[in-house]
């Protein structure tokens, strides 16, 4: 394993551990299947034949937590979960934006013929010959303008307009300008240059109500590849926020000019400071956070728009982390774009779970010594964020907000009881694929003031590290299961970021094999609900295999990495979270978290 830390010691004298794989179950396996019944609200309602999924939980389990079959939410795929309520994005432009809304050495211009084909797209919508999905969205119109304008005014000539961009802009131009609105026109081209027409009306749009005007002036400077301070991208976003569409105004700003702002800022790649904006912006939205009573707690922010390749195993590390008193606080939604992927909620969800706990709800979870770890859905813990998932299907790349929203605090421990009591010590563990995010999520968490904070490159920026052979084929930039993160070097609060605060940092790559592990392949879920499920709990009735291992690496590895108490050894740690599995105590904490979540009041 490489490993860099700052300070020493380093991680190199780790010994690895040795992994038995002939250890025997020491509780029943639950052979038998359950069949569930499909609800009037899934997609897949005409279906006439049951769904059966093996391995997941029997019918005692369902007897014992006193569950009828109609309460068990289930899918077969994750895509049941897109809200039916949404109106589709058109799929042309939705094309399009993925290659023109992307960062300054990334963005593929379009050819002139898929220039030509969007451009008429947009065209034929504005003047209404275009009809339900086929139309493209204030939203979609926003992201696209923003992206071209940005291109064209501050990007290396290499991802600027192409010739054949050029031709068809300068074609179609005198007819967009008559088709469409003022505020779309005013994204296109805000100074009235780029189509070099000379100053315009739209060049002096100023909006139509107070919040609007000040959006339409963050976006001049956002539109010209420039950047915001902290108090300016807050005032926005509380602005415009919670969305309601009503009259194809969001809140009474326009939605082009909202989605426009928000991949124009991410385009413009995010400074610290208007990242933690976007971080901070609603922490007050419903109160204070409570403060439960626990020893240690880990707040987990997995990428919300969830896997839709390989196996997610944070919730069932979660359940073996509690099950030696460190708590953990996951949070989510139950369906996210662009991936659309499984989440922790739609597996809550599927098993019977309530996912729609409050804060305080969550709180009990995580004292409750029969459980003690929780779940906490983005829409009852932050409404004005959560009102963005129908734009953020439309503007197709993600948001700043799809780095913000993993770095969440939404309950908190007591930092009076940590040096009493030893109680109160938290951390951050989050997910990021793309090189050059890790630092910036890093700043986050120590903003909000952890002991300890942890980024992990796992499979599909997800958190699950892998125990398969790194591929001699790999691309470029930090592989997969590279970590690096920060541990305080004493249990004081560490909330005074910069106030001397002393913090061991760290970076390493993790190699499963040096811990004993077998190289396998990854196992792959491919967007199915019950499939991660299956994989999860057979895992923790302790069947040994890929998913098994995988629990017990990241479980292990988090506990040692962020300095938990009585895993200063490696090894220990491995062996503990094996020992939460193989002993039971694992899967019943999950059972009990869903037999609990209902009880709450």
């Amino acid at each position: 394993m490489k490993a860099l830390w700052n300070p020493e010691p380093s991680l190199s004298s780790i010994s690895p551990v040795n992994i038995s794989k002939t250890r025997a179950l020491s509780h029943k396996q639950i052979q038998s299947s359950l069949q569930f019944s499909p609800t009037h609200r899934d997609r897949w309602i005409g279906r006439k034949s049951r769904l059966i999924v093996k391995a997941a939980l029997d019918s005692a389990t369902i007897d014992q937590l006193g569950l009828k079959e109609s309460d068990i939410i289930n899918p077969a795929i994750t895509s049941s979960y897109r809200s039916s309520k949404f109106p589709k994005p058109n799929q042309t432009v939705l094309d399009a934006l993925t290659r023109v809304c992307t960062g300054p050495t990334q963005t593929k211009p379009l050819t002139e013929d898929q220039a030509f084909k969007v451009l008429d797209t947009i065209l034929k919508s504005a003047r209404g010959e275009l009809k339900d999905e086929e139309k493209v969205s204030k939203a979609q119109l926003g992201a696209f303008f923003a992206g071209m304008t940005i291109r064209a005014n501050s990007f290396p000539e290499a991802t600027q307009w192409s010739e054949g961009e050029r031709r068809a802009m300068n074609a179609f131009w005198p007819l967009l300008v008559r088709a469409l609105p003022p505020d779309v026109i005013f994204i296109a081209d805000p100074e009235g240059s780029i189509m070099g027409m000379g100053s315009s009306s739209w060049a002096q749009y100023g909006g139509s109500v107070a919040g609007e005007m000040r959006l339409v002036g963050a976006l001049r400077e956002v539109l010209a590849g420039g950047h915001l301070g902290y108090e300016e991208v807050q005032g926005v976003l509380r602005d415009v926020l919670p969305l309601k569409m009503e009259d194809n105004k969001a809140g009474g700003v326009s939605e082009s000019l909202l989605s426009a702002f928000l991949i124009g800022q991410r385009m413009n790649r995010e400074t610290d400071r208007e990242l933690k904006a976007y971080c901070l912006a609603f922490d007050d939205e419903i109160g204070p956070p409570p403060v439960a009573d626990v020893r240690s707690l880990t707040h987990y922010g997995e990428p919300y728009d969830g896997n839709t390749r390989f196996f997610r195993s944070t919730l069932f590390v979660a359940a073996v982390r509690s099950c030696y008193g460190e708590s953990c606080l996951l949070h989510g939604v139950e369906w996210m774009p662009p991936k659309g992927g499984v989440t922790e909620e739609q597996m809550l969800k599927f098993m019977g779970a309530n996912t729609n706990l409050s804060l305080l709800q969550a709180k009990e979870l995580l004292e409750d010594e029969e459980v003690g770890f929780a779940y906490i859905s983005q829409r009852e813990a932050r409404p004005a964020l959560y009102s963005l998932i129908r734009l953020r299907e439309h503007i197709k790349k993600r948001p700043p907000l799809a780095t913000t929203e993993k770095i969440q605090q939404f309950v908190r421990v007591s930092k009076a009881m940590v040096t009493v009591f030893a109680r109160g010590r938290e951390a951050i563990v989050a997910g990021f694929y793309h090189e050059g995010y890790e630092e910036p999520l890093l700043m986050l968490m120590k903003r909000r003031g952890v002991h300890s904070g942890l980024v992990v490159k796992g499979e599909e920026g997800a958190l699950s590290m892998t125990t398969r052979l790194r591929s001699v084929n790999s691309s470029k930039g930090l592989p997969v299961n590279y970590c690096s993160g920060f541990r305080s070097m004493s249990t004081e609060s560490t909330f005074e970021v910069d106030g001397g605060v002393s913090r061991q940092s760290f970076s390493l790559e993790v190699n499963a094999q040096d811990y004993g592990f077998d190289p396998t392949d990854t196992p792959r879920t491919d967007r199915s609900i019950s499939k991660n499920i299956e994989l999860g709990l057979a895992a923790l009735r302790g069947e040994k295999g890929p998913a098994y291992d995988r629990i017990i690496l990241n479980a292990g590895m988090a506990d040692y990495l962020l300095g938990c108490e009585g895993a200063e050894d490696v090894s220990v740690a491995m062996d503990r979270a094996r020992e939460a599995i193989d002993s039971g105590k694992a899967l019943k904490r999950i059972l009990n978290y869903i037999k609990i979540s209902h009880k709450l009041k």
